[in-house]
């Protein structure tokens, strides 16, 4: 039952993704290109996109998409709830116990050893990004071109982006905006 299906997969999602929208993005993939196919590898790159440009985190965005497109409204309900109730449920427990620990030498060792282990997951998870944004693997495929490997206009927005944000310290949604206009203005 696809039902079911969703709520134990985004229960999961929720359950083993500490570190917020980011960190998830490895197991989402995983679990929604790679082992049921609800998305293809360009529809998650975009819901992506898509989840990093519109209000909300990116695993509940991911979550209401995919229910949708899966098994519409209620699936999209269904998801959504499913993906944050591991949370509600682990934030209310830590709540309790936390203030109690918080100064514990092993409560503070294993935060600062879950701090690097989030921040690999993140640098692997916009790795998956990059490859499938900067590299045309199927231009290289048809040409046998070294030169087709690369998509020279992604990496090139791609630089140009990386300078402005670390040129000027602007909102986010500024550099999202740009991209887009310059995405439909080249035709990216």
């Amino acid at each position: 039952m696809i039902f079911l299906k969703l709520m134990i997969t985004f229960f999961k999602i929720g359950l083993f993704s500490y570190g917020g929208g980011l960190s998830m993005l490895p197991l989402l993939q995983d679990e929604i290109v790679t082992k049921h196919g609800w998305l293809t590898a360009q529809q998650f790159i975009d819901m992506i996109a898509i989840s990093e440009s519109t209000p909300g985190p990116i695993g509940i965005n991911m979550a209401t998409f995919v229910g949708f497109k899966t098994a519409g409204v209620l699936g999209s309900v269904l998801a959504s709830v499913s993906v944050c109730m591991p949370s509600l449920i682990i934030v209310i427990i830590l709540a309790h116990y936390f203030m109690k620990f918080h100064e514990n030498t092993i409560v503070k060792s294993a935060f600062s050893g879950l701090r690097p282990a989030v921040t690999g997951l993140i640098a692997a998870a916009g790795f998956e990004v990059a490859k499938v944004a900067l590299v045309d693997i199927q231009k290289f495929v048809d040409t046998g071109k070294l030169v087709d490997l690369l998509d020279l206009k992604m990496i090139l927005l791609f630089a140009a982006m990386l300078f402005a944000i670390l040129k000027w310290n602007r909102h986010p949604i500024v550099y999202i905006a740009v991209a887009a206009v310059i995405g439909v203005i080249f035709k990216f």
